[in-house]
């Protein structure tokens, strides 16, 4: 087996390669769109053979720092991540007012949401658990993909007992102003608490189909639990979010 070019460090070139466009990027040298050097610009500008070049640039494109675009070239990606700030978005102030929680993702109001599927099943175990349920109890499961500006950011699903949601707006494609939250309110039943758990994993090939990842993007699931002030669960939320386009904020006092 050849041994992999390396420098007088003993890292190996296409780290260093990698490092040095990381670097341009990084204080603006390359802006957002722009595009850098490919694999000839790099193998004469290095001294490199055209494996050492391709495998700097795969670097970059994994860590979705990059996007190839084929015929064309190798280019800084031109979006920004999205801030999402925790305690924010689930303010009741917010939902209170009729609005979204996820428009709170997005002041402008161009996130928005391109499918919904509502239906009522019985619970999987792990989310029976989560809402303090009997196996299989049934609930409603309402599932939902994320855009903004026509990229795909988010898949969404939530878990509500049925007898919470049948019946009601919380059933339909359209909950209404103010969303779940707000007719969980209307029964009384308004979250006053909310736990949420973040995982990293590399995503399944349905999930990389239907946000439109990029190779070696991975995903963060957040998982949130929404409580009464009682403490009584009341919905179970599963968010697959793209993890090259979400900043996640939060809060907290000493």
């Amino acid at each position: 087996m050849n041994a992999v070019p390396t420098s007088e460090n003993d890292s190996p070139l296409y780290r260093e390669i990698a490092e040095d466009v990381r670097a341009a990027i990084a204080s603006g040298r390359l802006s957002h769109g722009d595009r850098v050097p490919g694999e000839n610009d790099l193998m004469k500008q290095y001294g490199v053979a055209r494996a050492t070049a391709r495998q700097a640039l795969s670097v970059l494109i994994n860590e979705g720092i990059v996007v190839a675009i084929r015929g064309s070239g190798v280019y800084v990606r031109t979006f920004r991540p999205l801030r999402r700030h925790g305690p924010r978005r689930l303010s009741r102030e917010l939902w209170g007012a009729g609005r979204a929680i996820w428009q709170a993702d997005a002041a402008d109001g161009s996130f928005e949401t391109d499918s919904v599927e509502v239906a009522t099943a019985p619970a999987p175990a792990y989310v029976a658990r989560a809402l303090g349920l009997d196996d299989e109890a049934p609930v409603v499961r309402r599932h939902r993909r994320y855009r903004l500006a026509q990229r795909p950011m988010q898949l969404a699903t939530s878990y509500l007992p049925a007898e919470l949601a049948r019946a009601t707006a919380i059933a339909e494609s359209d909950t209404g102003p103010g969303g779940i939250y707000a007719r969980l309110a209307e029964q009384g039943r308004a979250p006053a608490h909310f736990t949420e758990e973040i995982r990293v994993r590399m995503p399944t090939p349905d999930e990389s189909d239907a946000l439109a990842l990029e190779r070696g993007t991975p995903v963060l699931d957040v998982l949130r639990t929404a409580l009464t002030a009682e403490h009584t669960p009341v919905e179970f939320n599963e968010m697959t979010l793209d993890g090259s386009a979400y900043v996640l904020q939060y809060d907290f006092d000493a």
